[in-house]
């Protein structure tokens, strides 16, 4: 599926961090969300990397990154720490200034990066989030409901290690099935691939701390940046799953556009067809849509 891609193991200090590269142009770093790895951007990944240089990453605790010891305030799992693992790592592949596009919690790694460190990303694509303060500001019944991870993973240990462990099967299937998407999107060995990385407690507990740290400490720097009004300087590109929750609940907002005009200074995007797996649903759409923000393919 990544035919041509190199694989390695990036040390960055802290922890390690698993990457796949190709490509020769312009940098462009792609990070996944939950339940996946860095194989959600297969089906793109390789039509990218034709005028890119491409690097897929597994975040800190997913996948086959490492999973370094957590904190009682879970500090480790900071999406501001986890944004220092990409530029460290993209630093270690030549790259002081690069694009990136994040889908789901990887959305929201790329965009703190984007806020703090503003001389590193060039441009920045945020696939179906807002931010994570605006989610847990706006949060309802609704979102309760119907995004269990926020609430659950972000429980005391070990109630959601020990739930996801018990059975991963149906979680990574929940996910993948339930947030209007058809899993009949995902090849056997992709949904295999994502099964057994929940299958790894440390992984499992990494994950849930990655949770527990935007429910506490990545909702607190979202709320000072608010304040603050600092905005995100470099152009942003924000895409979403048409007729979500997302493309329904914030009409009084704008929409996703009108939140994330907020947050950033310049911002551009539309709904996609599929669900919130959309990248692997939808591949087309999202290789034309990230082919012509990123700079190498005119628009139709």
């Amino acid at each position: 599926m990544f035919t041509g891609f190199e694989t390695s193991v990036v040390d960055g200090g802290e922890t390690t961090i698993f990457i796949r590269r190709k490509g020769s142009g312009a940098p462009l770093l792609l990070l996944h969300g939950f339940p996946e790895t860095h194989l959600m951007w297969h089906r793109i990944a390789p039509a990218l990397a034709e005028e890119l240089t491409v690097v897929c990453a597994d975040l800190r605790g997913y996948g086959s990154s490492g999973k370094p010891r957590s904190r009682a305030d879970h500090s480790p799992y900071s999406k501001n720490v986890m944004a220092w693992d990409m530029i460290r790592m993209m630093e270690a592949q030549g790259f002081q200034r690069f694009s990136v596009a994040g889908h789901d919690r990887g959305g929201r790694v790329a965009y703190r990066m984007a806020l703090d460190h503003p001389d590193r990303v060039e441009r920045l694509a945020v696939l179906d989030v807002i931010p994570t303060g605006e989610a847990f500001r706006r949060a309802d019944a609704r979102f309760a409901l119907a995004f269990w991870p926020w609430s659950l993973l972000a429980q005391p240990e070990p109630l959601p290690e020990r739930l996801i462990l018990a059975d991963p099967e149906v979680v990574v299937d929940n996910a993948l099935g339930k947030w209007g998407s058809d899993r009949s999107s995902f090849p056997a060995e992709i949904r295999s691939a994502y099964i057994e990385a929940l299958r790894d407690p440390d992984s499992v507990h990494a994950i849930c701390e990655e949770y527990r740290a935007a429910a506490t400490i990545d909702y607190d720097a979202d709320l000072s940046d608010r304040k603050a009004n600092r905005k995100i300087a470099c152009p942003t590109l924000v895409l979403w799953s048409e007729g979500s929750a997302l493309d329904t609940w914030y009409k009084e907002a704008g929409g996703p556009l009108g939140i994330w005009r907020d947050w950033a200074t310049e911002v551009m995007g539309r709904p996609i067809s599929g669900g919130h797996f959309f990248v692997e649903q939808n591949p087309g759409e999202i290789l034309l849509e990230l082919s012509c923000f990123f700079g190498f393919q005119d628009i139709p």
